[in-house]
């Protein structure tokens, strides 16, 4: 199997595993027990608290862990808004973001009041700072811009925002969930930051949200005191622990990781564009991840297309969304102006640390054979 799905998940570290396990079998405990068993797993908790701070340049007690990124999305949208609602009822965000971001925009606009300001994206799908100065008003209290687009890569200008919305006093938060240990970042240019593990190779079903200090926000979830009152539950003291270590990993190849993917990415394009001559690349060019490649295949059926890849032994996925058994396509490529056919002839390939140049090559092999099927069926 040629795994070319990263961007929807990553596979496990084995040294994440390594540090997670203890807390799977002997370390048991409640964190909130006051017992040894107890104070055990709260260290635990604290240690990976100190070392996820330091690697984004926050304070320990700013990190509030979820159970993944659409929690920690959810939490910060519907958390700061309600909060200052006194202040202003008027929200921006982008109509590319994440559906966990888009979702919880509309929740708060249809059944709580709040009036959302959608901006548009150009052609490479980033936003026009002008645009979003221009849409802040004396009510705005919150801005939300994903940093990297899930589906084409496209990087927005999250510092150019941030510098923004300090000079008007807005808020602003970003989904950071596909950036993080693939660009660089820091915590200044935020106010909320949204990560979840399992984009870079940490466990499914944990996250954080990063909150500056002093800014205060509405819990959604209701029970203990945990997290500073901040998210009620009992925290997976297990895979928290392995959220760090992930996390100390992803920042540790960087700076290798990044060029190394950037290059296989092109190798695959050329590759591509060799088979299928026609096919269109989506997406910024200059301002995108090194390891995703959206394409659309003109002429041909999307998930066609994903079911001969996988027959194949080649793992991808489609910039579209199954509802409902039919597929619609993908928001983002409609928001980027591409027309609905093409855009429900996309896949998105997304490479990894796993990614080797001999994967590439082969799946480049496989693919005028599958381009000639598909051809031919359609005829």
């Amino acid at each position: 199997m040629i795994y070319l799905d990263y961007n929807a998940t990553t596979p496990l570290a084995p040294e994440v595993m390594a540090t997670m396990l203890p807390y799977l079998t002997e370390h048991f405990g409640n964190p909130s027990s006051i017992h040894a068993a107890g104070r055990e797993t709260r260290a635990a908790i604290d240690d990976a608290r100190d070392r996820l701070a330091r690697l984004i340049g926050a304070k320990p007690h700013e990190i509030i862990f979820t159970g993944g990124g659409t929690e920690s999305d959810n939490l910060a949208i519907i958390g700061l808004a309600r909060n200052r609602a006194a202040q202003g009822k008027h929200l921006i965000t982008c109509v590319t973001e994440h559906h966990a971001v888009l979702h919880a925009f509309e929740y708060l606009e249809k059944h709580e009041g709040f009036r959302v300001t959608w901006l548009p994206v150009g052609a490479g799908g980033r936003i026009d700072l002008q645009q979003l100065a221009d849409a802040m008003t004396k009510e705005t209290t919150l801005v939300s811009i994903m940093s990297a687009n899930n589906e084409t890569g496209t990087l927005q200008p999250v510092k150019e925002i941030g510098a923004l919305c300090r000079e008007r006093g807005v808020l602003f938060h970003c989904d950071a969930i596909q950036a993080f240990g693939k660009e660089p970042m820091h915590v200044s240019d935020f106010d909320a930051l949204s990560l979840a593990a399992h984009k870079f190779h940490g466990p499914k079903g944990v996250g954080l949200l990063w909150l500056r200090a002093g800014i205060s926000i509405d819990r959604l979830q209701f029970g203990g005191s945990h997290e500073n009152e901040r998210r009620a539950g009992t925290e997976n003291v297990a895979a928290i622990a392995g959220m760090a270590r992930a996390a100390e990993r992803a920042l540790e190849t960087m700076d290798a990781e990044q060029p190394r993917q950037a290059a296989l990415r092109d190798r695959l394009w050329e590759g591509v564009r060799e088979a299928f001559p026609p096919a269109v690349m989506n997406g910024d060019p200059d301002a995108r991840l090194a390891n995703t490649l959206n394409i659309s295949f003109p002429g041909l059926d999307g998930e066609g297309l994903l079911i001969n890849l996988d027959l194949a032994g080649i793992c991808a996925s489609s910039g579209s969304a199954c509802m409902v058994g039919s597929i619609l396509p993908s928001h983002v490529l409609m928001a980027m102006g591409v027309a609905p056919e093409l855009a429900r002839s996309t896949v998105r390939f997304s490479l990894g640390k796993g990614t080797t140049a001999e994967e590439i090559d082969i799946a480049i092999s496989r693919l005028p054979e599958i381009f000639t099927r598909l051809i031919g069926s359609a005829v």
